[in-house]
């Protein structure tokens, strides 16, 4: 049995451009018994929507929910408009504002003529208007138009969930094609993938092929080839593909054999519709190739302004020094001298290279010079990095705002849109970024976009730590052009005389292992053991870590895979029974094969911005409450990120996972207090030297490798990481040469 409420919508307290609706309903019929308490009052309530009057019934279907913030609220997955059918209802339906001009009489002298079943004969047959007297034909053309594009919308939007859409998409599609949405469907289904983003090719390929349309309908291979690429780039962070490739990747997708050279035409059409560009054999997808000619575009004007040069900064830099009693090398007066001078600056270097200390020194004498105070310097200056964390790690080293690029930018999660962009740019003057490695070519061009064109901009990274995960190499590709100017720290800094961990770093870095590595210091060890004695091995450790005082949140393990039995999801339910076992105290409860106990960690897997969270974060179950006791009649997850408390419910749970163990990809732009990360030849294909080198550079007091010696020597020797597909560094190239 569907749970519906039957009543009047009232009002909106909030809409979306997606017809997401926060609003009030006035209830008059349920048939749940937990909300006839409702009757005769109103409720709030949340769904997507395509137009709601407040003269119309509805029926809303769903369930009730209980938001933490916003208390009780129905949550409607579905819609249906009651039409009135007693003559006082058609009456004050068609006197109603939805009909401008016609009036209480007017409305009166049309069910008197045409009876109770007035609006289905004026739909039927809108002649029928013609018997009312006094009716002008002007207004009976008007009452026909308004009631028929009324029944209209309605109609198509029911059509849409038959096939097979949600509420959400139905209403995306509708309001992308208003009148022509069932000609769209009909014509090429497909087309609804260029227009709506966050509508998928698969999910719109099931419904197309219930319609009936062959496997190798050109308009199917033309959509599968634009999603197949899309796939592509992110699974191995190529800004361009092959031919080759795609079509390899398409054929296996199609379900059907295709001969290549029957891919041509269909690549040109692509391209000749602007979805595509083909350059030098080279295939890109048509936002990529922008972002791509984007950046080289920003970066060759930012090079080619002239520098600044500010008279005695050498001596506000020794006035830094006593302030705070430091003093910098050679290296780091260069970068601070030449990040505020130039336009623009790469600061690159590995862990303990001193890249905060200067990123410090950079904001603060930024600011003597420009006699700015704290409230002044905020609004001139941006300090941001890819992850919640590096922005975190920014804001505690100088004591200034950070944020994440998405914020920074305003990222709308309804329309996947920025708000800070080309149209509507920062203030900001001074830009420092950290993590670079991190930020991928669409990014970093969504960044340039957002920018006024007289900044100054300082990129912060280590080129030695593994790429971004999505397409590009940015980092890498802007310090190879040489065109700008760039700084390398290679002195280290280290806490004390026995300090090792920014030695192996420097080690892996260079290729040049030395004996060293396998000697026990002060913040190292390296625990030799066979490949299947790691997880024995690993839970001992944690075990003898936990007796010296050592929890879960200062110490971090990291491994490059997630399947296999020295896997990441293996290996978090053996170290949920040392971090956190099983108790009668604590309440737990299962989703497929994972069990969610309270006080387990927790790794954020997607950005969740309405949450202040993202993709990356590690919080703490801070308790759960089962259905019986919830009230949303369902269980709930209660995670604590750092103090922000955020609720998951069964539809949310893929969203997270334990992290007593995470990937040294999801580690990147974090440090650790302690790191601990197995070794192990079931690993081999994923070891190579940056991966090794990202990993232990996450370690910020005490790191111990534990397992095979052989795979983790061949991956410092290894530097046969995949070679990802970018031209940014040729397209700079080119705008240098002219």
């Amino acid at each position: 049995m569907k749970l519906y409420i039957k009543g009047n919508y009232r009002k909106s307290i909030y809409s979306s451009d997606k017809g997401y609706v926060i609003g009030l309903f006035k209830v008059r019929e349920t048939n749940s018994k937990e909300l006839e308490g409702h009757i005769n009052k109103t409720i709030t309530f949340t769904g997507y929507f395509h137009e709601l009057n407040e003269d119309d019934t509805y029926i809303f279907y769903g369930e009730e929910v209980n938001h933490p913030r916003y208390g009780t609220q129905f949550q409607v997955s579905e819609y249906e408009r009651v039409k009135p059918t007693d003559k006082e209802g058609i009456i004050e339906f068609l006197s109603s504002d939805l009909f401008p001009g016609i009036g209480e009489n007017i409305a009166k002298q049309i069910v008197e003529t045409l009876g109770d079943n007035a609006l289905d004969e004026i739909l039927k047959n809108p002649s029928c208007l013609n018997l009312v007297p006094k009716l002008t034909q002007k207004k009976a053309n008007r009452i026909a138009s308004v009631l028929s594009k009324y029944e209209e919308s309605h109609q198509t939007i029911v059509k849409l969930t038959e096939l097979g859409f949600s509420m959400k998409d139905s209403l995306s599609i509708y309001n992308q094609y208003k009148n022509y949405t069932l000609d769209v469907i009909d014509k090429n289904i497909y087309k609804i993938i260029d227009d709506i983003s966050d509508i998928s090719f698969l999910k719109v390929d099931v419904i197309a092929k219930q319609k009936g349309i062959e496997l190798n309908d050109e308009r199917r291979v033309k959509a599968l080839i634009i999603y197949t690429m899309n796939i592509l780039v992110f699974q191995n962070g190529d800004v361009y593909l092959t031919k080759e490739t795609i079509t390899n990747a398409v054929t296996r997708n199609l379900g059907i054999v295709i001969d290549s050279e029957r891919f041509e035409p269909y690549f040109e059409e692509l391209e000749k519709e602007g979805k595509i560009v083909i350059e030098d054999e080279a295939y890109y997808l048509i936002d990529i190739y922008k972002a791509e000619v984007n950046v080289a575009d920003k970066i060759y004007n930012l090079v080619n302004k002239e520098n600044k040069k500010i008279p005695n900064l050498e001596e506000k830099i020794n006035e830094l020094e006593k302030q705070y009693d430091i003093s910098y090398n050679d290296k780091q007066k260069e970068a601070i001298t030449k990040a505020l001078e130039n336009n623009i600056l790469i600061i690159t270097g590995g862990p303990g290279t001193g890249k905060t200390t200067i990123i410090k020194a950079i904001t603060e004498i930024y600011a003597k010079i420009n006699k700015l105070d704290y409230d002044e310097l905020i609004k001139n200056l941006a300090l941001l990095a890819p992850t919640g964390r590096a922005s975190k790690r920014m804001s505690e080293s100088t004591l200034l705002p950070a944020s994440t690029i998405h914020r920074f930018l305003k990222w709308n999660k309804d329309t996947n849109e920025f708000m800070i962009n080309e149209f509507n740019k920062a203030d900001n003057n001074l830009i420092i970024i950290d993590e670079v490695s991190m930020i991928d070519i669409s990014l970093f061009d969504s960044l340039f976009k957002g920018l006024k064109s007289n900044i100054q901009l300082i990129l912060v990274g280590d080129y030695n730590q593994l790429p971004s995960v999505g397409p590009g190499q940015v980092l890498k590709d802007l310090i190879e052009s040489e065109v700008i100017d760039t700084v390398h720290l290679d002195h280290l800094y280290r806490q004390d005389e026995n300090s090792y961990i920014t030695t192996l770093a420097h080690e892996i870095k260079e290729g040049e292992l030395s004996e060293s590595f396998l000697e026990t210091k002060s913040d190292y060890t390296f625990l030799k053991c066979t490949s299947p004695s790691i997880k024995k091995n690993l839970t001992n450790l944690c075990k003898q870590i936990i007796d010296k005082g050592y929890d879960y949140k200062r110490v971090q393990l990291l491994a490059p895979m997630y399947k296999g039995e020295n896997g990441i999801d293996l290996l978090n339910k053996e170290l949920q029974n040392v971090f956190n076992p099983k108790d009668i105290n604590k309440r737990e409860i299962t989703s497929g094969d994972v069990i969610f106990r309270e006080n387990d960690k927790i790794l954020q897997l997607v950005n969740m911005p309405d949450d202040n969270i993202y993709n990356g974060d590690i919080g703490t179950i801070k308790y759960i409450k089962y259905g019986n006791t919830s009230k949303s009649g369902k269980n709930e997850i209660y995670v604590d990120f750092d103090g922000n408390v955020v609720k998951y419910t069964p539809k949310d749970f893929g969203k997270i996972k334990h992290g007593f163990i995470i990937s040294i990809h999801k580690s990147q732009g974090s440090e650790f207090e302690m790191v601990i990360m197995p070794v192990s030849s079931s690993y081999r294909r994923m070891l190579y030297r940056k991966l090794i080198y990202t990993g232990i550079t996450r370690a910020k007091k005490k790191l111990i490798l534990i397992g095979e010696v052989k795979p983790f020597t061949d991956s410092v020797y290894n530097n046969n990481e995949y070679i990802r597909n970018s031209k940014l560094l040729e397209k700079i190239m080119n705008k240098f040469s002219k």
